[in-house]
């Protein structure tokens, strides 16, 4: 998922994205920017007490200056006393318009990231299954949380103080020309110094944070991928192979990390060098000034107090390069997902759907995951509200999809999917979605009590109809038999129950939802005869009135079906009653005469 693109507009780009997340907050913006102004504007004022009272008070000067006759009447006691005075006015007021535009710009930024991230959460939700299935799910996380809290954190302790600093700069700068032209240019005599070093330091600096970066992500996606199926690692004794391939990602990782610190450390004292041969050119050239009079020694003084801040964004470029590189590559893995296109988007216009009978129809549907390979050609049947439909085929042919473009998870290239007679892209993708009932083969329970799993069938579910969806479900029975009962905590991905129990409470969850249409894909894959026969008495009851579709291998379940959906890589989709199907020959027909005949020789 990485790009391309090259290092340069990077951090021009990051700030392209956020600006439009900022108009939002532009009131807090102005205000924290109006403290800030007021800030620099005492910063620039705080040399000057110390001015006074080395001219008037330390080294007296027979010329008091045009601008400050008034002094001339003050005695050297008065002078220290305003002087100090000033200095903890002019500080105490600098340090508290500073609190305002910390916390403010801290707000801003809190508030900017903390809507990125829901912004980038809900996104990831709304990607298609296609793009699921190249991610890495670790290194999503870390986009997620990782990526936009590094953006939250260098906003707050580099970004927004670097802008303090270029204000500052650009006042000191000012007042330095107006104190004395000819030592503000030899004063920045010295900055295509700082241009070239930055420039090639800090190329390097944001390449290897690029990749530090990329290998944080390649490591949470190991990490995830592994502790995701530590049953399975350890059942095949996988542990090392994981591991290597975690610690080599960790090594690469702290490879460039070191990297990029050193030629942050190498760029500091760059700068640190710099900044002196520019402080010296200063006082060699302006000891002179002072010496013929051109100069009061206070004025040298508050000269070289404004030549060290108008150098401090230099400084705290060199120290916060590597933190503003490795944030940078982290705002573009977040605004590169932000950018990946929806594939199954609402219509302008749609409408909820309203409690849909159950009819459904496929009409001359076409659908392939790429563009150049076709998974489903010109699908077209038609299922009657309340019919029972086994979608059968050979592993890959498609059922799932088929499924899949029912519940709008794809929407098709070519053709429609109806129901009710409704183009089902002319609804809301909740109020579609919100009338299907779905049990998995591998149905996913959540780290949280028995009661909530099922209520996630539907929301606000009262206490009787989860206990009722459970009973319905042949469920109720092994819930009271735990500790705990309906409050008892499931493990992660339902690992402390069995197999049928997971699917029991998943089919309690598809029946509290009481939607009119029901998805079964692979319900009793994987489960012991005691627990099929529990969950098929489950199916049957939970599916009584409802438009049912059983995706499955087994070819026992026919008999039961009012409808027969056969999918065929080569053939594409056969459907009708299953005697229909046999009487014509199909695809279908051999493959049911192969399930019969293989059923009398192991009889």
């Amino acid at each position: 998922m990485s790009t391309g693109r090259s290092d340069a507009p990077r951090s021009g780009r990051v700030l392209r994205g956020l600006l439009p997340r900022l108009r939002p907050h532009g009131v807090l913006i102005g205000g924290s920017l109006g403290a800030l102004l007021m800030e620099v504007a005492l910063r620039l004022l705080e040399p000057w007490p110390l001015k006074f009272v080395f001219d008037r008070v330390l080294v007296p000067q027979r010329n008091p200056g045009p601008s400050w006759p008034w002094l001339g009447s003050l005695d050297a006691g008065t002078v220290v006393v305003l002087a100090a005075v000033a200095v903890v006015a002019i500080t105490g007021a600098r340090a508290g318009f500073a609190y305002l535009s910390t916390v403010g710009f801290a707000m801003v930024g809190n508030r900017v990231t903390t809507d990125l991230r829901n912004e980038l959460y809900r996104h990831l939700q709304c990607l298609s299954l296609s793009f699921h299935s190249r991610a890495r799910a670790g290194d999503l996380v870390v986009r997620v949380i990782s990526d936009v809290g590094l953006l939250q954190d260098v906003a707050g302790t580099a970004l927004l103080p670097l802008v303090g600093s270029l204000l500052v700069l650009v006042g000191m700068v000012a007042v330095m020309f107006w104190f004395q032209w000819q030592l503000a240019l030899l004063a920045l005599a010295v900055v295509p110094f700082f241009l070239l070093s930055s420039a090639r330091l800090g190329k390097r600096i944001k390449e290897a944070s690029r990749k530090q970066r990329k290998r944080e992500g390649a490591m949470a996606a190991n990490a995830a991928e592994s502790l995701t199926a530590v049953r399975n690692v350890q059942a095949l004794s996988l542990g090392d192979h994981f591991f290597t391939a975690f610690s080599s990602e960790s090594k690469r990782g702290l490879r460039e990390g070191v990297k990029a610190k050193r030629l942050s450390a190498a760029l500091e004292r760059s700068v640190d060098v710099i900044i002196a041969v520019a402080t010296g050119l200063v006082l060699w050239q302006g000891a002179g000034l002072v010496m013929r009079g051109a100069l009061t020694p206070g004025d040298l003084l508050v000269f070289l107090s404004y030549l060290k801040g108008a150098f401090k964004p230099a400084q705290d470029f060199a120290k916060y390069t590597g933190r503003i590189a490795k944030a940078a590559a982290a705002g573009e893995r977040v605004l590169q997902t932000l950018g990946e296109e929806v594939a199954v988007k609402e219509a302008v216009g749609a409408v909820p759907a309203p409690r849909f009978a159950g009819n459904i129809e496929f009409r001359n549907a076409t659908f392939g995951y790429e563009p150049d390979r076709v998974s489903l050609r010109d699908v077209s049947f038609s299922v009657s509200a309340g019919s029972r439909v086994v979608v059968l085929g050979p592993s890959g042919s498609g059922k799932t999809t088929l499924m899949s473009l029912l519940l709008r998870l794809y929407d098709p290239q070519e053709g429609q999917v109806l129901i009710d007679g409704q183009d089902i892209r002319r609804f809301t993708l909740a109020s579609l979605r919100g009338q299907f009932s779905v049990v998995l083969q591998d149905s996913l329970l959540f780290a949280t009590s028995i009661r909530d799993n099922i209520a996630y069938g539907a929301a606000g579910a009262a206490p009787d109809d989860i206990e009722a969806a459970a009973r319905l479900a042949n469920a109720h029975e092994f819930i009271e038999g735990i500790p705990g009962g309906y409050e008892a905590l499931v493990g992660e991905r339902g690992v402390t129950l069995s197999a049928g129990q997971r699917q029991r409470l998943a089919i309690a969850r598809a029946a509290v939802r009481n939607a009119p249409i029901l998805v079964l894909d692979e319900p009793t894959t994987g489960l012991d005869a005691a627990n099929e026969r529990a969950v098929v008495e489950a199916l049957d009851r939970v599916s009584r009135g409802r438009t049912t579709f059983l995706v499955t291998h087994d070819c026992r379940h026919v008999s039961a079906a009012d409808l027969i959906i056969y999918v065929d890589p080569d053939a594409g989709v056969q459907a009708g009653p299953h005697r229909e199907l046999l009487e014509r020959n199909t695809h279908y027909a051999a493959a049911y005469r192969l399930h019969a005949g293989s059923l009398v020789q192991r009889a």
